[in-house]
């Protein structure tokens, strides 16, 4: 059952054109230069067609709670997302989609724009030229809309995702209001936020995701929230903000 993201005023950058496109259960937010919603919606179908075709042959695929293994001829797509569950090591490829499809059309929109930000379910592909901030929204914690994260224009482009098991409708078997992953990918960092959000059913389980995360290669940094208690690791800059802040 669709659910409204009202989340994504979180996501805003006053210079930027925004749009939504969305197919099937694929719903993004996106932010670029210029209205690109007819290149966006014909590179959602493009990537979208491969995986239904592989998942129609591959009913595994769709259900796996934990990583498989996929051809070496299976389309690129599914590979990825294959590969990143492979990386985390306790969740299924399907953990990584919304990342994938927010990867795959956000790299092909960069031959269009120089900048790019797409939000697919809480999971967001981000190239920018100038500094951004990321708003974080963790349901009824207390720090929903107190702090951000800020990405550098440096850093991009960069997969930001959050998994949560009090927000929103996607597969969670934790209780933590908001579990951010910051990866170069964000095939990687989706399947990530959901590995970590799983470990999490109170404040005091933050610091065994906090290990978890240690052991993943490619991860940047992770912010772990529950209710009114949080847990930061790695390379991951947290900011006070306002929501008239967020870009």
């Amino acid at each position: 059952m669709y659910q409204p993201r009202t989340y994504r005023h979180w996501v805003k950058a006053k210079d930027l054109v925004s749009f939504n496109v969305v197919v099937k259960e694929t719903d993004l937010y996106i932010l670029a230069r210029t209205d690109l919603i007819r290149k966006a919606h014909r590179l959602v179908l493009k990537h979208r067609a491969p995986l239904e075709k592989y998942i129609e042959k591959n009913p595994a695929f769709l259900t796996a709670l934990e990583p498989i293994a996929v051809e070496t001829n299976a389309p690129l797509i599914v590979r990825e997302m294959a590969e990143a569950a492979k990386k985390v090591g306790t969740v299924g490829p399907m953990a990584a989609v919304a990342g994938a499809i927010a990867e795959f059309v956000g790299k092909e929109l960069l031959d269009f724009s120089p900048e790019v930000i797409i939000e697919n379910g809480g999971d967001i592909f981000l190239r920018s030229l100038q500094k951004r901030i990321v708003g974080i929204y963790a349901g009824k914690s207390p720090l929903t809309g107190k702090i951000g994260v800020e990405i550098e224009a440096k850093d991009t482009p960069i997969g930001i995702s959050t998994s949560s098991g009090t927000v929103g409708h996607s597969l969670s078997f934790g209780k933590a209001d908001a579990a951010v992953v910051l990866a170069k990918s964000a095939i990687l960092s989706d399947a990530a936020a959901t590995a970590i959000g799983n470990l999490i059913k109170q404040a005091s389980d933050i610091p065994q995701g906090l290990e978890f995360a240690q052991g993943i290669p490619e991860l940047k940094g992770v912010l772990i929230i529950v209710g009114g208690k949080m847990g930061v690791w790695g390379d991951i800059k947290i900011c006070q903000t306002a929501e008239s802040d967020v870009a």
